[in-house]
């Protein structure tokens, strides 16, 4: 049942990305459902300033820069009882205490996994046209390419391999649907018959490396999977193919693949890197072969309204007693970004 008052709600981030999240039609709606303050925006819950919203604060805001949600932060907020994050993880944000006393959280993961998808989609697109070599190329040469250098071109055909059926690996398989590609999907969480549905064929990670000309990296930074990519399977990739990640860095030995890369046997698209940014000496940034973007693939600009509107959203269903559709479990943070 809907609440007789509506919630009160506290803004828990860095102030800079309030404006960018909420513009003022957003924050208007926003501010129709819940009491907030806008000028009000808390990056120290111990701040004396902010203890009086604090006490009274049914539910947080949060976005990139909000404290960690610890016990002792807790008890600033004696009656919080949801936290909506305007952003994508809350692993690093949400501490066990917040779970024990069972408050409900939302993330907008799911909208920030539209950029990273569509990015990707558009580098698998521009990498079976060979778009990142030839334009390099093209720039040294001011010559046309020979039809002996465009026979291994184009997208029929490729065999597009998806690690990961994260929020973005599902919706990267979405936007692979209408183009003539064979995608294979791993997964250890995913069955055959999931992975079918998803436009897809399961298979192991080796044969996967083993068999696709593009190879696109969308699983969680977890402690097994640290380095996924390593030497050895690497070294499975065939001659030529591309690595695109999109996830963090720390999925791929750096090193392996810097080798990999200055040998000139493989290309890769990395929007991140471990570490990040590369040291200014790192071969990386001058190779043909390699496309570095600092970190962009997930939401900016405009695409940060994209999260507002999630939060606002999953707000009024709370004011109208219902479910929350973006609800993180803590059951689901062992195996979720």
């Amino acid at each position: 049942m809907p609440s007789a008052q509506p919630p009160r709600a506290v803004f828990a981030m860095d102030a800079v990305h309030l404006p960018r999240l909420f513009p003022a039609p957003l924050l208007a709606r926003l501010r129709q459902t819940a009491e907030i303050d806008p000028a009000l925006v808390v990056r120290d819950f111990a701040d004396p300033a902010a203890a009086s919203a604090l006490a009274g604060a049914d539910v947080l805001v949060t976005g990139w820069g909000c404290p960690y949600l610890d016990a002792r932060a807790l008890t600033a907020l004696p009656r919080l009882r949801s936290v909506l994050h305007a952003a994508g993880s809350v692993r690093p944000l949400v501490g066990e205490a917040l779970w024990e006393r069972g408050v409900t959280v939302s993330s907008a993961a799911a909208g920030n996994a539209i950029p990273v998808a569509e990015y990707t989609l558009a580098m698998i697109l521009l990498a079976g046209k060979d778009t990142f070599v030839h334009r390099e190329r093209y720039r040294r040469t001011h010559t046309r390419l020979t039809p002996a250098e465009t026979a291994a071109v184009g997208n029929f055909g490729r065999r597009i391999g998806v690690i990961g059926a994260s929020r973005v690996g599902r919706r990267l398989l979405e936007l692979l649907r209408p183009y003539d590609f064979e995608v294979l999907l791993h997964d250890p969480y995913v069955e055959a018959s999931e992975a079918a549905a998803l436009g897809a064929r399961l298979v192991a990670l080796e044969d996967l490396l083993r068999h696709s000309d593009v190879v696109s990296l969308h699983a969680p930074d977890l402690p097994e999977t640290h380095h996924l990519l390593d030497r050895p399977r690497l070294a499975l990739i065939r001659d030529g193919g591309v690595l695109i990640n999109t996830s963090r860095g720390a999925l791929v030995d750096h090193a392996a693949l810097t080798d990999e890369l200055v040998s000139g046997r493989l290309q890769a698209v990395l929007d991140v890197t471990d570490p990040e940014p590369l040291p200014a000496d790192s071969p990386l940034y001058r190779l043909p072969n390699v496309f570095l973007t600092p970190h962009i693939a997930g939401s900016l600009g405009n695409e940060l309204e994209r999260l507002g509107l999630i939060v606002v959203e999953e707000l009024e269903r709370l004011a109208d007693g219902l479910p929350l559709a973006h609800e993180v479990r803590h059951a689901d943070l062992a195996r979720v970004a």
